[in-house]
């Protein structure tokens, strides 16, 4: 690999001549600049990023972590990040992975989103301590160097479960994902919430916010021919497979049974009969943590974020 040393050799020039040059330092004229700078372009030299950003203490480059690819829930989030990040001046890389974890305090980014579990709070609060920039999208966090940019995800919940009440069902089934994820103890506590305060009966399935939980989940719904039954899922990953279960086994989706989902995605409106769903702008949720990143790493002041949360067809 090509250095500063090979270059200078070349050029017939010190080592911080090169550096200069390369820097674009005004300590060298603008000819000697020039004429190194094209002996590197020539020697295909990769400058050493990590050593500059050590020497700028910023990077332009901040991160987002996730848990998982899985799904469609995730390309609208991130498209509104990097249009964001790119706006503000930073490039934005995609992270899943421990190893990845490491990119903080090896000061190769300047700030994290996050939307991973496997990122635990311990973990987040000792970067924090050490003054770097968090903003927290799965979960409440409480440090001077995180922010939250969470969904209202009670009242997209209530409004859901509320409406499924309106269709005079005689149970309602909530269909939650993993048990120690923020977003979904918080809709099953706001779905749960309607459901006791009209006094209609309910039963919790737990899932795994994908397709092959909601397929299983269908399979523990027990329905009687003479009743009519409200499933609130707590995405739509898990509703359209509960919704393939009932299909494949000639449950009547539309007079006996009827879903609701979260997160509107778009395959659900083309189902027979669409599926109502729990919908917010993924691309502003995106768009909105990235600013407060950007805040955070400007040390301006910034607050707390909750994404607005409908319920419809809309």
């Amino acid at each position: 690999m090509v250095g500063i040393r090979d270059i200078a050799k070349k050029a017939e020039v010190s080592i911080s001549t090169v550096s200069y040059a390369l820097n674009n330092s005004p300590r060298v004229s603008e000819a000697t600049r020039k004429r190194i700078q094209t002996i590197a372009q020539e020697m295909n030299y990769i400058p050493n990023m990590a050593g500059q950003n050590l020497r700028k203490q910023k990077t332009d480059i901040i991160a987002v972590y996730l848990s998982s690819y899985q799904g469609t829930f995730y390309s609208e989030l991130l498209e509104g990040m990097n249009t964001k990040a790119n706006e503000l001046g930073f490039d934005l890389i995609v992270c899943s992975g421990k190893r990845a974890h490491l990119f903080l305090p090896q000061r190769l980014i300047d700030g994290i989103l996050v939307i991973d579990m496997t990122y635990t709070d311990e973990e987040l609060l000792k970067y924090a301590d050490l003054k770097y920039p968090i903003v927290v999208l799965d979960r409440k966090l409480e440090h001077d160097n995180v922010k939250t940019v969470l969904l209202d995800n009670r009242t997209g919940s209530q409004a859901a479960v509320k409406d499924l009440i309106k269709k005079d069902v005689d149970k309602i089934y909530i269909i939650s994902g993993p048990q120690k994820n923020y977003d979904s103890i918080e809709r099953t506590k706001a779905a749960v919430e309607v459901a006791e305060s009209e006094k209609i009966p309910y039963e919790i399935i737990v899932g795994n916010f994908d397709e092959t939980s909601g397929y299983e989940a269908g399979s523990k719904i027990e329905i009687e021919s003479w009743k009519k039954y409200g499933v609130f899922a707590l995405n739509d990953e898990m509703a359209l497979g509960i919704y393939n279960y009932m299909y494949e086994n000639d449950i009547d989706i539309i007079n006996q049974l009827i879903i609701s989902g979260f997160d509107k995605n778009k395959v659900m409106q083309y189902l027979n009969p669409p599926i109502k769903s729990v919908y917010y702008s993924k691309y502003e949720w995106g768009a909105k943590a990235v600013t407060v990143l950007n805040d955070l790493i400007k040390e301006k002041e910034t607050e707390d974020e909750l994404i607005a949360t409908y319920y419809g067809t809309n």
